[in-house]
């Protein structure tokens, strides 16, 4: 009989502790895409990716050069000089590889520190709407892997709302999956 009583309560605190949840989903990144501030995000990150690109321009003209110049003169120099040449030009493969290589990195950096801010404003907004309707748990609708949820738990449209931002119906992110 005890046991029975016990497996009982348990049903009913488990019960009430999921009548108590309310579960909504947000695509942060549908927000993020809406805020006006993110054309100037794109517009930063494409002026540091043409910087980027300048420097990298730059190291392979003189690449270039350098190559080009070994190959003219390579047969009228000395060895020790020779070796000097070789080991700058290799120097400078280096360099470019290495900057290539860091530049996606630097790109990722950039984006951080340029949407940074944004994301604060779309959390700030996100939680006002889950105070104010009470929510207990959000997921996030994009690379979350949200395989299935109900339009009504969507919290986007008011995390939108409270950052003033309207949106054409036609562009409603579609939440069912």
């Amino acid at each position: 009989m005890k046991r029975i009583s016990l497996g009982i309560l348990m049903f009913l605190i488990a019960f009430a502790a999921n009548a108590q949840s309310k579960i909504g989903i947000v695509d942060a990144e549908y927000i993020l895409s809406q805020m006006p501030e993110y054309a100037e995000v794109q517009t930063g990150l494409e002026t540091y990716n043409k910087e980027l690109q300048g420097s990298l321009q730059t190291n392979i003209q003189e690449y270039e050069k350098l190559v080009k110049e070994y190959q003219e003169t390579s047969a009228d120099l000395e060895e020790e000089v020779k070796k000097q040449k070789e080991n700058k030009i290799v120097e400078l493969e280096n360099t470019i590889k290495g900057f290539r290589q860091k530049a996606s990195v630097m790109m990722q950096m950039r984006q951080n520190e340029l949407t940074g801010p944004l994301y604060n404003k779309i959390d700030a907004a996100m939680k006002e709407v889950i105070e104010e309707e009470n929510y207990t748990q959000i997921f996030h609708a994009g690379a979350s892997g949200l395989a299935f949820s109900r339009a009504e738990d969507d919290i986007t449209d008011m995390v939108l709302t409270k950052l003033g931002i309207e949106i054409p119906a036609e562009e409603q992110p579609k939440t069912d999956k």
